[in-house]
């Protein structure tokens, strides 16, 4: 469930497994950052991850999020549209990769990587089974930069004041939907099979 300490820790969770510890080791090393980078093909992440995001911001860290310009379940997308606007407005740079549907997980913070199957999302912090090495490795925290603003080069920043403007009624209407269904109904009805499982 969490093997390992210091450099190298294997990290799982899954159905029978105790609840959160990825989440827990996100959050912990986000309430220290000075740098986040997140690419991430579904960004849903709980209101502490994102109220972490928003600390590291706040107090002049450097949170940037690249997050899927295109998408093989758009309403995945249309649910994470829902909280550019808050993470916009709490400092972050966001970018939308534009070349191909983004599956990567990976997030670099400081001299740490986070690399596995686990999207940013409830369904894979708490209930999915899913793994994640935490690397705490500067060189190759290094690399993973790298690989990040290349990436970067390939993909369009979302800029506040443009999503402000050009976000029409349907849109928020859409988003908040979307957002509803992915953060609640999902989330239930996955713990219902889990449960006719057993």
């Amino acid at each position: 469930h969490g093997a390992g300490s210091g450099a190298v820790r294997l990290l799982t969770s899954g159905p029978g497994w105790p609840a959160g510890r990825l989440s827990r080791s996100l959050r912990h090393d986000l309430a220290h950052a000075r740098a986040v980078r997140c690419m991430a093909g579904y960004f849903l992440p709980t209101a502490r991850v994102r109220s972490a995001l928003r600390r590291c911001a706040a107090h002049g860290g450097l949170v940037q999020l690249l997050l899927a310009g295109k998408s093989d379940v758009p309403v995945a997308r249309y649910a994470a549209e829902h909280l550019y606007g808050r993470m916009l407005a709490g400092g972050a740079q966001l970018y939308e990769y534009q070349p191909q549907v983004l599956h990567a997980k990976l997030f670099i913070i400081d001299d740490t990587v986070y690399i596995g199957s686990c999207n940013l999302d409830r369904r894979s912090l708490n209930i999915n089974y899913e793994l994640l090495l935490r690397l705490e490795w500067p060189e190759l925290a290094a690399l993973a930069r790298a690989l990040f603003a290349d990436s970067l080069a390939h993909s369009r920043r979302v800029a506040a004041a443009d999503w402000r403007r050009r976000r029409h009624w349907w849109e928020q209407l859409r988003s908040r939907a979307a957002y509803w269904l992915f953060t609640r109904i999902d989330p239930l009805l996955a713990r219902r099979r889990l449960r006719s499982l057993r």
